[in-house]
């Protein structure tokens, strides 16, 4: 197990590299830039941009060889710029400063300065709290708090569900699931969103429709169940197919035939088996709910990360998107190794191949 675990997290180092690469080469052509609406330009003069650029290092080439993804003309003497004074190889490996002072970068824990919040880096936008607050009042403690409550509610309420539907199949509970979960399956987000927004927020005024506060438990109750909503119809379907598949196994027969109380079977033979296919999908879209859902966050205001990435997307804040981007793809590869571990604890077999 040990070897195993070592081999998939050596893998891990290409996957970020490429997935960082991917995401690079995607904001470098992206029209505009992180000046182009800088409400701190004002009053500067016409060399405002250029200064900015030469301080973050924006003026350094993007790649080697190639000194602008949208060159006017080419430079040819930009092949023969060293790798190492390339934005991307400074940010997501080292560089060093006017000092002579090496920098690590995104590889070393460095995840840059923000290019809109001047005077702040990215880890302290995104995991420092408020001042004399617990790690859980930052952007990421919102958006994992959130995360592991829509999860909390897709599990406790999607497997019981799947359960019953594939115990009661071609019954009136097993319709129902089915239409549920077709529902969470076929209806985006943002469609359920405005539905239960206008049902509990405007009609019957249950619920508030957005806070500021997000320090009362009530204010989280329409984005948990909106945020989870998709994830327990997944989880509802997978769990009856798997159920349903694992009742007409030969072993599942043999147990009856022995004369095993049905409770002893369903928890002891079935279940077990069944959530093999469920794990596999709760590791990723756990790695999902905890990095936040975009639509989801904005139309709430809510202070989670999923907010914030969409604010440095339109204000072309490259640190802040790198970062993001980094943190999903490393916390989605993680969850699949975790699915993998949790296999082998699921099924002997596994851990023995």
């Amino acid at each position: 197990m040990a070897g195993y675990l070592t081999r998939r997290l050596l893998v891990l180092i290409p996957t970020v590299l490429i997935i960082a690469l991917i995401t690079f080469v995607l904001m470098q052509m992206a029209p505009g830039g992180p000046w182009d609406r800088d409400p701190g330009r004002r009053g500067l003069d016409a060399n405002a941009s250029k200064m900015l650029d030469i301080k973050f290092g924006l003026d350094k080439p993007t790649f080697n060889c190639i000194r602008k993804l949208k060159p006017v003309t080419f430079d040819a003497s930009t092949c023969f710029v060293s790798p190492v004074d390339t934005q991307f190889f400074s940010y997501m490996f080292w560089t060093y400063t006017d000092d002579g002072e090496f920098q690590g970068g995104a590889m070393f824990g460095n995840l840059g300065p923000s290019y809109r919040q001047r005077g702040r880096t990215v880890q302290d936008i995104l995991f420092t709290p408020p001042e004399n607050q617990p790690f859980f009042e930052s952007l990421a403690g919102h958006s994992l708090r959130l995360g592991v409550y829509a999860l909390i509610f897709a599990v406790v309420i999607g497997l019981p569900l799947g359960v019953l539907a594939a115990l009661n199949h071609n019954t009136f509970l097993d319709y129902l699931s089915m239409f549920i979960s077709t529902l969470g399956v076929s209806l985006p987000g943002f469609v359920v969103a405005i539905m239960l927004l206008i049902v509990f927020g405007t009609w019957l005024h249950w619920l508030p429709i957005a806070s500021a506060n997000w320090h009362e438990a009530k204010n989280w109750i329409l984005p948990t169940i909106i945020m989870g909503f998709g994830t327990l119809a997944f989880t509802t379907r997978l769990t009856r197919a798997s159920m349903l598949e694992v009742m007409r196994q030969d072993y599942v027969r043999t147990a009856r035939a022995k004369g095993l109380a049905e409770r002893v079977v369903i928890w002891g033979h079935m279940i077990k088996n069944a959530l093999i296919p469920v794990v596999t999908f709760l590791g990723p879209a756990l790695a999902g709910l905890v990095t936040g859902s975009f639509i989801i966050e904005t139309m709430f205001a809510f202070p989670g990360i999923g907010r914030q990435y969409v604010q440095s997307i339109s204000q072309r804040d490259y640190s802040m998107i790198m970062a993001t981007t980094l943190i999903y793809g490393v916390l989605v590869a993680l969850a699949n190794l975790s699915v993998d571990i949790v296999y082998s604890f699921l099924d002997p077999r596994i851990r023995l191949e």
